[in-house]
């Protein structure tokens, strides 16, 4: 378990070769910036922001092989999780979903300012999102789980990883499932929270 941001950016350093971790240094600098002009994450959070948000993000690498993608990204908001493994890995493809028009302004400039040609950001709620088939779907506080599958079901296909850190709700929401969706997601214990959890599952999910 992750218990400090030492132990944190260790972390990272483990997965990430030194010029992603100069990336996400430079991510970190412009997310405290931004976050003085909008409230993309707790101010608080920023004391710890390799484990609340740079190595919580990184952890879902640990659950799918390192060169699947497409990602999609659900809700990316301030750009957790997926703009962060985004700039550690600017070979992989990733699509950033979100609806709020000050978030995108705030993902496409990061985006702009990394030069990341494989990272598309859609300002746009997902309904309005085409389908396209996704190697990988990762969400972090955008949906109860019921909802979050039944509006990105027509993204997956029998391959895709699902990556959803849910936090302390992880495994109530997964249980209140119909049998045929608990067969296929089981949760996982959060690398950098004690009490949270995430939920993952393969394939394409029996919903309706």
């Amino acid at each position: 378990m992750i218990a400090s941001e030492e132990e944190a950016r260790s972390f990272c350093e483990a997965l990430c070769d030194p010029p992603a971790i100069a990336r996400l240094e430079r991510f970190i600098h412009l997310l405290g910036e931004e976050n003085e002009q909008q409230n993309l994450v707790s101010s608080a959070s920023l004391h710890h922001v390799w484990q609340r948000h740079i190595a919580d993000s990184l952890q879902l690498l640990l659950h799918v092989p390192r060169e699947t993608s497409p990602w999609i990204d659900l809700g990316s908001g301030a750009g957790m999780p997926g703009l962060v493994v985004a700039i550690a890995f600017p070979d992989l493809s990733f699509n950033l979903v979100e609806s709020r028009k000050r978030r995108v302004a705030w993902l496409q400039g990061v985006v702009d300012h990394f030069d990341l040609q494989q990272c598309r950001v859609y300002g746009s709620r997902l309904e309005n999102v085409e389908s396209a088939p996704m190697q990988v779907i990762c969400a972090r506080a955008f949906a109860p789980l019921e909802k979050l599958l039944s509006l990105s079901a027509r993204f997956s296909t029998p391959d895709t990883h699902w990556l959803l850190p849910k936090g302390r709700s992880a495994a109530q929401e997964l249980a209140e499932q119909p049998e045929s969706i608990r067969a296929t997601f089981h949760v996982e214990q959060s690398r950098t929270d004690c009490e949270a959890g995430i939920v993952i599952g393969k394939g394409r999910p029996p919903v309706r």
